[in-house]
């Protein structure tokens, strides 16, 4: 993983040093503790199409589930590059990758169920393994605006 600047442009007022960046644990953080993801894909028009899902942070990837029959079902089907980012406009973390049906570990089984008191009734979730992430804090956005980029 490499960890740089956002590319934003110079009107943003981002940090050029290395000072203030976020180490990749701080958003690993906020992805394991959040409860919610929202999930952004696109239909076959373009038109983005934005919805929050129930997932857990595990392996270094957001699993989730969703029905393949439903919208962001049927856009992942056509096109898997998604966004998924947490709730927080104060603690950002934002992941860019591609989606993908994946078959469950009973660890992911175990941890979706101690988080939502309910066990997902698939053997697969939908997974994000991101191979790129943004993240920064609101209050210090200059300066904590970080980029990660994942082999």
């Amino acid at each position: 993983m490499k960890r740089r600047r956002p590319d934003f442009g110079p009107n943003y007022g981002i940090s050029e040093g290395e000072e203030g960046m976020l180490p990749w644990e701080w958003a690993e953080e906020r992805l394991a503790a959040s409860r919610n993801y929202w999930v952004v894909t696109s239909g076959a028009d373009g038109e983005p199409s934005a919805a929050p899902v129930w997932g857990v942070w595990a392996d270094g990837a957001v699993y989730f589930g969703t029905n393949p029959r439903s919208r962001k079902g049927q856009n992942i089907e056509r096109d898997p590059r998604a966004v998924v980012h947490l709730e927080s406009g104060d603690e950002v973390v934002i992941l860019h990758g591609e989606v993908e049906l994946s078959e469950v570990a009973d660890s992911v089984a175990d941890a979706y169920e101690a988080k939502y008191d309910y066990r997902p009734p698939a053997k697969s979730l939908f997974r994000l393994q991101p191979r790129r992430a943004l993240a920064w804090l609101e209050k210090d956005f200059p300066n904590t605006a970080t980029r990660f980029d994942f082999s």
